[in-house]
């Protein structure tokens, strides 16, 4: 007789099973540290204490986070349309080219704030646009959207070399960058909110683009479970073939649902060359569209999960910085690796421990008396 089990709350689902995965991982990768010859309490202390242990630590750990919020929500849209945009990288870069557009167009004559929404609109036109092609490839011809999103990063990174070197680099600079934005181009940093909680910060580039990404992670919960639209969505991620018979256009769903991915991922370069940089250089965004992937699949694709599971990234990226200081036996290379155990967990094995749990709970007591029935019972 096969084992009984219950269709899991959605507290232990969206909440339970990922605090498991991901204690799963950092004992596995505690393990790791330990076979390198290091404490790793010493060093998951180090990496707490360095992220959040002091007032700038905190800051650049949320400047982060802001990053992985945009590119998890990026991720995650797509997932719920059981599409896996791996592409987030190219979009972000492309995006980025939005950014840049609005602020040297516009830096010299409007403040930051009329500055910031046309850069933000700039940044989702070029990021859709940038995952349009892809999105009508799977769509229209069938092509893997795995595998055109990896190829347009690559293609992404390649225009955005050509860019900065012939057309945007100035005259006089060898750098392959813009000019500086001037102060209509740079947004303002928010420093003073976590003063106001009574830390010391000296310097950190945390700016108002953190509270876009909160608006952001809110204007998706409402689009994927508040809209026809999202209804579409799921639908069309949770059977193709029944949003098919339901008489959903399964090819405007793609195509729509990537465009707000890739929008998505787009506004994630407001975040470093508006909040920080102040220009447009090679590599602002940092790998942090695929770090967006860890971070919708930790999060389980909700935006509830996705804001806190970016936290989670941006404490190690800070607190991996610390610690590659304070214990120089460990490169930031393990970032790397922790990111990769988490990813392993939390989609590949997100399974491991699901059906001991809900064995568990299938042998709890009903409020009102009883065991849980089994999942196939009426």
């Amino acid at each position: 007789m096969s084992a009984p089990y219950a269709k899991l709350p959605a507290w232990a689902d969206y909440g339970l099973i990922p605090l498991i995965n991901l204690a799963v991982a950092f004992i596995v990768a505690g393990f790791v540290v330990l076979l390198i010859g290091e404490n790793p309490l010493r060093a998951a202390a180090i990496i707490v204490d360095g992220a959040l242990g002091y007032g700038q630590g905190v800051a650049y750990t949320l400047y982060y986070a802001t990053s992985f919020i945009f590119t998890g929500l990026a991720v995650a849209v797509a997932f719920h349309c059981k599409l896996f945009n791996i592409g987030g990288e190219g979009q972000a870069y492309v995006g980025g080219l939005g950014v840049a557009a609005a602020c040297l167009t516009f830096d010299s004559i409007l403040p930051w704030w009329l500055t910031f929404p046309l850069a933000v609109a700039g940044a989702a036109i070029a990021g859709a646009a940038w995952a349009f092609i892809p999105a009508y490839l799977q769509a229209k011809r069938g092509s893997h959207i795995v595998i055109t999103t990896i190829m347009f990063n690559f293609i992404a990174a390649s225009l955005m070399v050509y860019l900065l070197v012939n057309v945007l680099k100035p005259a006089a600079s060898q750098a392959p960058q813009t000019r500086n934005f001037l102060e209509g181009g740079q947004l303002p940093k928010i420093n003073w909110m976590l003063e106001a909680l009574g830390f010391s910060i000296r310097s950190a580039p945390l700016n108002v683009s953190f509270f876009l990404a909160l608006l952001a992670a809110f204007l998706v919960w409402v689009l994927i479970w508040r809209t026809r639209l999202g209804y579409e969505i799921r639908m069309r991620g949770h059977s193709p073939k029944a949003a098919h018979y339901a008489g959903v256009n399964e090819a405007r769903i793609i195509i729509i649902t990537m465009l707000v991915s890739g929008a998505l991922a787009g506004m994630m370069a407001v975040n470093p060359i508006m909040g920080d940089l102040g220009r447009l250089q090679i590599d602002f965004v940092t790998e942090a569209g695929f770090v967006g992937i860890a971070v919708a699949l930790m999060g389980r694709s909700h935006p509830a999960g996705v804001v806190p599971a970016a936290v989670l990234f941006g404490i190690l990226y800070q607190g991996g910085a610390e610690l590659s200081f304070e214990m120089p036996g460990i490169s930031r290379d393990m970032l790397v690796i922790i990111q990769g155990l988490v990813i392993l967990f939390a989609g590949a094995l997100e399974h491991m421990f699901r059906p001991s749990l809900q064995a568990v709970f299938a042998r709890l007591p009903r409020a009102g008396g009883g065991a849980l029935k089994h999942g196939g019972d009426a």
